[in-house]
């Protein structure tokens, strides 16, 4: 009997957690507003708004395409397929963020999450190279970007949250003339990123444009967290008709699985998603 009551309340413990889990992935289904397999193309396979993924070309912007310098490599991917950058490049995949990030001026948060596969040592050419941007009207204005670093070896990688540009850099020096405690970033001596496995990178926005609050970012790797920029004036001046996801500028290597949300997640949304066997898939293919 006491065997039968044991396995009976471990049961009953197995089910609630259960529920919790299932609430747990019902509130990340919830926040997502973007995904891009790219299983079938450049396109977001889902998105709250728009979904197209495009270049600039001239003074605007047209359908992105694979071509020699972005590839679609089938099965490659760590879910499906890949995208491929197989040579540093100005053909830049970019997605409307107006409402996507849903960027405010009050007090914004967001996520955003994607796959990587690459060597930065023996597959980057030189100089920066930033796989994920977001951009607005200007740079000085706000520039939110991932990063590996132009000289060193091993090279850094980056997390940065620039805000209006004399709020970090009033004398106006360049990047790499500031030393890193004066950056608004997290910088990763040795990051776990390789040709042979896919890492997982996010990065959260909480109370940007709100100094009352403390604006800040954090970085993950693999489900875990690695730093947080914090204690900054996180104050950006974007138009926010003019907000942009940018992948691969400067790029050399695999992306896969990107996905944003429109809330800073915390850190065990950030693991549960890391540990999605499908990927962001998982959040709106049984809602379909």
């Amino acid at each position: 009997m006491r065997w039968m009551i044991a396995g009976l309340f471990v049961l009953v413990i197995a089910g609630a957690n259960g529920t919790a889990a299932a609430e747990d992935l019902m509130a990340l289904r919830q926040a997502l507003t973007l995904h891009a397999s790219f299983d079938q193309g450049m396109d977001a396979d889902w998105a709250r708004a728009d979904s197209a993924c495009l270049v600039r070309e001239g003074n605007g912007l047209v359908p992105a395409v694979a071509n020699d310098q972005v590839r679609l490599a089938a099965g490659a991917g760590r879910y499906g397929n890949a995208l491929h950058f197989t040579e540093k490049s100005a053909y830049r995949p970019l997605y409307q963020a107006t409402e996507t990030l849903a960027y405010n001026t009050q007090s914004w948060q967001a996520t955003v999450s994607i796959w990587m596969r690459l060597n930065p040592d023996l597959d980057l050419e030189s100089g920066y190279c930033d796989p994920v941007q977001i951009i607005g009207d200007d740079t000085k204005k706000g520039f939110i970007f991932l990063e590996w670093s132009k000289n060193e070896t091993p090279r850094f990688f980056r997390f940065a949250i620039r805000p209006l540009v004399h709020l970090w850099n009033p004398d106006n020096l360049a990047w790499e003339d500031i030393t890193a405690d004066k950056r608004p970033m997290v910088q990763i001596q040795q990051a776990p990123f390789s040709r042979e496995n896919w890492t997982h990178v996010a990065f959260t926005l909480e109370s940007i444009n709100n100094p009352q609050q403390g604006g800040r970012g954090t970085l993950y790797l693999n489900g875990q967290a690695q730093g947080t920029i914090e204690n900054w004036d996180l104050t950006f001046g974007w138009d926010p008709q003019r907000v942009q996801l940018v992948l691969g500028a400067a790029y050399v290597g695999y992306l896969d699985d990107l996905a944003v949300f429109d809330r800073a997640l915390c850190e065990a949304e950030v693991r549960q998603l890391y540990e999605l066997p499908g990927g962001a898939r998982d959040l709106w293919q049984s809602q379909k």
